[in-house]
C-alpha cells in the first residue's frame, strides 16, 4: 500500500480490500469497540478495557476514548464516544463541538511513555485521514511520532510558514500540503477542523476530501506551537489525503543517535 490506512486493532483485524483507497472488512469495527465495549465497561465497572482510557467527564456526547493500536510500538487513537463518522461530519463544525484535537494532544505523552523515551513536542504528531484515505467510519485521531524526514523538511520551511493557510514550499512524501503555524502550548483554543473549514474556500463543502496533520514545534525562542497541515485528495497523483503517511509508527526519532 502507498499509505498507512490499515488499522490493526487488538480485537479486530481490518483487512484492506481491493485497490487504493482501502476499505476495511468492517468499517464500523472501531465504533463497535467504543460503543459496545469500552463505554459500557467504564459505566458499569469503571474499567475502560479494551480501551486504555475512557473520558466521560462531559458525558457520552462529548467524551472520548484512548485506544492502543497494535500497529507500531507507540501509536494510539483518540475517538469520540459519540457517533462521529469522520472529518466530514458536520458535528465537528458546530459552535459548541468538542475539540477532539485538543483531547488528543492532552494524551500525546502516551507515545513517549510507550517507547520508554522522552520525546520533544517537535517529534510528535496527530493525524486524521480523509474519507477516501481511511478504513474506518468512526472519527479517529492517530497519535504517534512524526517521520524524521518530514520533521526535517518542516524545520527548513518553518520561516516561511505563517499564521494563514498557504502552500508548503516542499512536498511531503511526494504530496502537496497547505500549512499554517500557530504558537500555543496546547490546542485548547485551536480546532484544526474549524480552521480548515473557515480558512480554505470551499473546504466546508468537501471536508471528506481533506486530511489534517498537526506537528508540534519549538521555535528558536523556545516558544511552543504547531504546524498544521492540510492535504486534499488528488487521484492524478495517487494522493488519497491520508495524512497518517507523515507519521512514523516505528518512531525512528526515539532511537539513540548512532556513534560516529
Amino acid at each position: 500500500m502507498r499509505f498507512p490506512v490499515k488499522l490493526v486493532l487488538a480485537l479486530f483485524s481490518l483487512a484492506a480490500l481491493g485497490p487504493v483507497p482501502a476499505r476495511a472488512a468492517d468499517p464500523f469495527a472501531l465504533w463497535k469497540i467504543v460503543h459496545d465495549k469500552c463505554v459500557p465497561n467504564e459505566e458499569a465497572h469503571q474499567d475502560s478495557y479494551p480501551c486504555t482510557k475512557v473520558d466521560l467527564e462531559g458525558g457520552v456526547a462529548r467524551g472520548y476514548v484512548v485506544l492502543k493500536d497494535i500497529e507500531g510500538r507507540s501509536q494510539y487513537l483518540v475517538l469520540p464516544t459519540a457517533r462521529v463518522t469522520g472529518i466530514e461530519s458536520p458535528l465537528l463544525l458546530a459552535p459548541d463541538a468538542p475539540n477532539y484535537f485538543a483531547d488528543a494532544w492532552h494524551e500525546i505523552g502516551r507515545v513517549g511513555h510507550a517507547l520508554g523515551a522522552p520525546l520533544g513536542i517537535d517529534e510528535l504528531s496527530l493525524a486524521v485521514n480523509s474519507a477516501l484515505g481511511r478504513s474506518q467510519n468512526q472519527l479517529h485521531i492517530h497519535l504517534d511520532c512524526v517521520r524524521a524526514d518530514v520533521r526535517e523538511i518542516l524545520w527548513k520551511q518553518l520561516g516561511a510558514i505563517g499564521p494563514h493557510w498557504a502552500p508548503l514550499g516542499a512536498p511531503l512524501l511526494g504530496h502537496r500540503y497547505l500549512a499554517m503555524r500557530v504558537l500555543a502550548p496546547d490546542l485548547d483554543k485551536i480546532d484544526p477542523f474549524k480552521l480548515l473549514a473557515q480558512g480554505i474556500p470551499a473546504a466546508r463543502a468537501s471536508m471528506d476530501q481533506w486530511t489534517l496533520v498537526v506537528v508540534g514545534i519549538m521555535t528558536d525562542g523556545y516558544v511552543p506551537g504547531f504546524v498544521i497541515l492540510a492535504g486534499h485528495v488528488d487521484p492524478a497523483t495517487d494522493d488519497w489525503a491520508s495524512g497518517e503517511e507523515l507519521q512514523d509508527h516505528d518512531c525512528a526519532l526515539a532511537e539513540p543517535a548512532a556513534e560516529p
